[in-house]
């Protein structure tokens, strides 16, 4: 497993090996047995807010933004569960935002850049929560997913 992480804060250097254990647990609660690489940036809301703007055409900062290498590829399950090394894509996490949802749920920043890593991850492995029914298997399953320790 690899993680390309980068932080526009120092204070937040340590994420990296909280988002590989993370991952590790996302693909053994998944049955997934491929050896992903992952590119995860934590940057602040006016750069976030530029990708948000060129990409989705909302103009406005959001918290988390993620970019699937192998979205719509049919192949993809069979991949995920090989031996075989995947570019999975892109995670961008604002940590204004994160900071801001943190104080308003009160818990700890901690737990928000946690869940919006395994959000953006969980995207990145083609789930979504764009239908009613979509929602209903990615939300319990990030809550799953956090809950192991």
């Amino acid at each position: 497993m690899e993680i390309d992480f980068t932080s526009i804060d120092t204070n937040f250097s340590d994420y990296e090996e909280k988002f590989i254990k993370l991952t590790e647990i996302a693909l053994n609660h998944l049955k997934l047995t491929f050896n992903p690489i992952i590119s995860v940036s934590l940057i602040n809301n006016k750069q976030i807010h530029k990708i948000n703007k060129k990409y989705r055409q909302i103009d406005r900062p959001t918290d988390v933004i993620s970019f699937a290498f192998m979205d719509g590829d049919d192949s993809k399950e069979k991949v995920f569960h090989s031996t075989q090394t995947v570019c999975l894509g892109d995670i961008y996490i604002s940590i204004e935002k994160a900071d801001e949802q943190a104080k308003e749920y009160g818990h700890s920043i901690e737990r928000e850049l946690s869940f919006l890593y395994v959000h953006g991850l969980l995207h990145l492995l083609g789930y979504d929560h764009m239908k009613k029914e979509d929602e209903e298997i990615m939300f319990p399953l990030q809550e799953e997913i956090l809950s192991v320790r």
